[in-house]
């Protein structure tokens, strides 16, 4: 009797973990979306190398301020091992890609094809990695690939060149979660948070000297978005973190996919977006597919 009963604890506790973690996930990715719309909003009137800079200094600073308050080091060796600089390279070329994206095509569009960024990590783990997928998963990966084109629609009079920025922005951010996957376990997660922005700040002046774009002083309601912009992507991050951090993996990691209501409800409320009936069926795909490989991995 008295084992039943500390069973029965541990399966409480479990299930009270579980759902403190997907409201850190539901909060984390409300708030990636919100950062989202205050970029965007930002590039409307400023240059767009210009609110990568501004946003990734202010989070690198909000971040070292952290580390200083905690008393840990801003720099370890490890922050240059091949791991490390790898992920830094794919966050450049990811988060450049995808501001280029939320400057130039409706919000909605690029929140619906980064949800495919699950199942590209999956098959980079796979073809990288060395891990094991067996044939339903693959079949998955595939179905949800197709969503991505659904939604796209190449060669059709919908397809948007401008659409492949996204998709770039989503395969350079699976890179870097990869990187992640395999960075030195020293690394804790405000030191991976600091130079996460420092590779944004580092995208935003490699851009600007590649556009030759001339700085802009930026209004009241631009300087409030950028502000906007620095607390909710320092919040989803840090709440990111704690979703993963707690509770089982496989009970909290379906709630990413909350994120695309948040941004299409954003899209549509904020931008006058609308929702087509191609990117309603691609999205369903991609999280039908990402929630089936979720459910086999736990099996």
């Amino acid at each position: 009797m008295e084992s039943r009963g500390l069973e029965v604890t541990s399966s409480s506790e479990i299930h009270k973990q579980n759902l403190i973690g997907a409201l850190w996930m539901i909060t984390s990715m409300g708030a990636f979306a919100i950062e989202d719309a205050f970029v965007k909003v930002a590039t409307k009137s400023i240059p767009i190398g210009e609110v990568l800079a501004i946003f990734g200094l202010g989070g690198m600073l909000v971040y070292a301020a952290l580390l200083f308050l905690n008393r840990e080091p801003l720099f370890i060796p490890e922050i240059l091992s091949r791991s490390m600089l790898i992920r830094v390279g794919f966050e450049v070329t990811g988060r450049l890609f995808y501001v280029l994206a939320l400057a130039l095509i409706p919000l909605s569009l690029v929140t619906v094809i980064l949800q495919a960024t699950p199942l590209v990590v999956v098959a980079g783990a796979v073809l990288v990695l060395g891990e094991k997928v067996g044939m339903r998963r693959w079949a998955a990966i595939v179905t949800g690939l197709l969503g991505v084109i659904v939604i796209v629609q190449p060669g059709t009079e919908g397809f948007s060149e401008l659409s492949l920025l996204a998709i770039l922005g989503m395969i350079c951010f699976a890179g870097r979660d990869l990187a992640s996957r395999v960075a030195p376990a020293t690394i804790g997660t405000s030191l991976l948070g600091l130079y996460g922005f420092v590779s944004v700040l580092i995208a935003g002046v490699l851009y600007s000297i590649w556009a030759d774009d001339p700085f802009v002083i930026p209004k009241t309601e631009v300087s409030l978005s950028l502000l906007g912009a620095i607390i909710f992507g320092v919040l989803a991050y840090y709440c990111l973190m704690k979703a993963m951090r707690t509770g089982e993996v496989s009970a909290v990691t379906p709630f990413r996919y909350i994120r695309l209501l948040f941004g299409t409800a954003l899209g549509l409320l904020l931008f006058g977006e609308a929702l087509t009936p191609a990117m309603l069926i691609g999205s369903a795909l991609i999280v039908i597919s990402g929630l089936f490989i979720i459910w086999r991995g736990k099996r």
